[in-house]
């Protein structure tokens, strides 16, 4: 890897190591499965991957987790919780990320005390400061600490270490949870979600690699790369995915003209 990134990455080992021992928030997205195994490489058996089993992570993300830790002899410890359930996440208002990150690592922070780890790291990166994310509010608010950021990570450093490191992460596409792609105000329910998670999972099992169905009212959105807009229209396609989203529950299904790209929820915000 290039030497810059070598020594953010030996920076990363060693700012992980003063910490003593750390329960890595864990999803198994790039960045956070990029940490998780820094933390193993540094701690050994004095870390731990905490990943939360929720409605809006779809059973495939949940998947990747769990083979991810058993491949590098991780640790995991998951938390199970109905997050409809937190005062206020459900309707879906604007601070939705907050209410749901100050809950959930609330009880990562408790959980991971109770196992005897000193600290609770996170996966955000450099990049993550310029868009719309009042979660990492809550992160500031609890103290979580966010090895990543502080040692100067972007999310292409993360990649490029990842791919060097072997990691099966690497090129893996950008994620967010489920409840992102519901509009600011629309009521969020476990029927909505399952309908947004298998009517991605379609798309992608036809060999789109980054796809976001967002959902407004009984319409569905779809975003893929710009590149991939041309084959998601093609005839053949189109059809198919109209009809798999039909019996999902839409009545609409739309292909956005203007592509993927993160937090387009939040285009409305400002």
């Amino acid at each position: 890897m290039r030497e810059e990134v070598l020594n953010k990455y030996e920076g990363l080992k060693e700012y992980l190591r003063k910490q003593g021992s750390v329960a890595v928030a864990f999803s198994g997205g790039v960045d956070s499965a990029f940490l998780m195994y820094v933390s193993k490489e540094a701690l050994g058996s004095k870390t731990a991957a905490v990943t939360a089993k929720i409605h809006s992570v779809p059973e495939r993300e949940l998947k990747e987790a769990k083979e991810f830790c058993l491949k590098y002899d991780i640790r995991q410890i998951i938390l199970e919780a109905d997050e409809l359930k937190i005062e206020g996440f459900k309707n879906n208002p604007k601070d939705r990320c907050y209410i749901c990150k100050r809950f959930l690592f609330s009880n990562m922070l408790k959980a991971s005390k109770e196992a005897g780890y000193n600290e609770v790291v996170e996966g955000s990166n450099l990049d993550d400061e310029g868009d719309y994310r009042p979660g990492l509010r809550a992160i500031e608010e609890l103290k979580i600490k966010s090895p990543l950021r502080e040692c100067g990570f972007t999310k292409s450093d993360i990649r490029e270490a990842s791919r060097e490191l072997g990691l099966p992460t690497w090129d893996k596409p950008s994620y967010a949870c489920l409840a992102s792609r519901f509009v600011y105000g629309e009521e969020i329910t476990h029927e909505k979600l399952k309908m947004v998670e298998r009517a991605e999972d379609f798309i992608r099992d036809l060999g789109f690699k980054q796809v976001r169905v967002r959902l407004h009212k009984d319409m569905a959105r779809i975003e893929v790369l710009r590149e991939d807009i041309e084959r998601l229209t093609k005839e053949e396609t189109r059809s198919r995915i109209t009809k798999e989203l039909k019996n999902a529950g839409f009545m609409y299904v739309t292909a956005d003209l203007s592509g993927y790209r993160t937090g387009s929820m939040n285009e409305a915000v400002f």
